[in-house]
């Protein structure tokens, strides 16, 4: 069932994406600067945007809470799929045949790390201990990252503002699994007594700002693959970190599920490559 949401997540995602894309190119040349703003908010496909990617928040704190980090978060690089697939039917735009050589592929490796991998196990709540080691080291990478970026060339820059916002990304997405949580046990009102309501409120605004960072300081090619692969990476460190999961994978299994995750993200890099234009100007997700 949790994949089933986080499949719903991610095609809402892309469904975003498209549509925002699409009107926002449609707007009069002669509509500039913040009144490209006033004049989206009045268009009904730019709103139905806003309501598929609050749509997408929802699908992805359903699956986290039902399912596991190690399993959710990769199933979100369909998202570009999904985009890839929008475009060609709704847009009837032409697709190059690398870009759904590149889209199997990445189903495929999807598919056999989370069949082969089968992560196990886990609890709801980590302890404090866990959570203080986790935030400071991915609070301390992504302040390094940020660092990094702030100088050299727009490779470099794009680059290292993307993994930082990888990292972002995954860490919200171990808040929005706490908060699930938190509402389940508590309720609304009890869940607003804890910290992680407001942790996915700081690492969303971060995760953004980042996001754009990494679009506007270099090529689309270098910052995309780097986020969508270091999201789910980082999300399994942290679900065996905080979440007690595990692999039951031991031998040639956990070699193949390697190997499976690394051929996604080839996929994925060569999707950013020979996808079409809708990908040169993608929304900021709304939560990863």
């Amino acid at each position: 069932m949790s994949v089933v949401f986080a499949l719903a997540a991610a095609f809402s995602n892309s469904f975003n994406v498209v549509s925002q894309h699409v009107a926002s190119i449609r707007s009069p040349p002669a509509v500039k600067g913040l009144a490209v703003g006033f004049y989206l908010i009045r268009q009904p496909l730019w709103l139905l945007g806003v309501v598929a990617m609050v749509a997408a928040f929802v699908f992805q704190a359903i699956a986290l809470y039902k399912g596991k980090l190690s399993v959710v978060q990769p199933v979100l690089v369909t998202e570009l799929v999904f985009t890839l697939v929008l475009f060609r039917v709704w847009l009837r735009g032409a697709v190059k045949a690398g870009a759904w050589l590149s889209a199997s592929v990445t189903c495929a490796g999807l598919g056999v790390f989370l069949l082969v991998s089968e992560p196990q196990g886990g609890h709801p709540q980590p302890t404090e201990g866990a959570w203080l080691s986790a935030i400071l080291t991915m609070a301390g990478l992504t302040v390094g990252c940020v660092m990094l970026a702030s100088g050299g060339s727009p490779i470099r820059r794009a680059g290292f503002y993307a993994a930082g916002s990888g990292i972002v990304w995954a860490t919200m997405a171990t808040f929005i699994k706490s908060t699930t949580d938190d509402l389940s046990a508590h309720g609304l009102v009890g869940m607003l007594d804890h910290g992680s309501i407001y942790a996915v409120v700081v690492t969303g605004i971060a995760g953004a700002v980042l996001t754009q960072a990494a679009l506007h300081s270099g090529p689309l090619s270098i910052s995309q693959p780097l986020m969508v692969t270091i999201d789910p990476l980082a999300s399994i460190v942290l679900g065996v970190w905080l979440f007690g999961e595990h692999f039951t994978g031991r031998g040639i299994r956990l070699v193949v599920a390697v190997l499976a995750f690394a051929v996604m993200a080839a996929g994925v890099v060569f999707m950013t490559r020979t996808s079409p234009e809708v990908f040169e100007a993608p929304a900021p997700p709304a939560s990863r």
